[in-house]
């Protein structure tokens, strides 16, 4: 499996808006948190650690 770097959401809008809207109310820190345990929910779904290297690759270049 290869890490996907194209456009590949279905509503890239409404993602953004439920991203934001997720963040509501949060302080700094909070949301700092929510972060980390965002991108801990979604390595897991992701599972494969040769994809999660190629995002930390990908992530570090941007």
């Amino acid at each position: 499996m290869n890490l996907i770097t194209t456009p590949n959401l279905d509503a890239p809008d409404d993602f953004y808006e439920a991203l934001i809207e997720a963040h509501h109310g949060l302080s700094t820190e909070e949301s700092h948190a929510f972060n980390a345990r965002l991108v801990l929910v979604l390595a897991n779904h992701i599972g494969a650690l040769a994809v999660l290297r190629e995002a930390f690759a990908a992530a570090q270049r941007a």
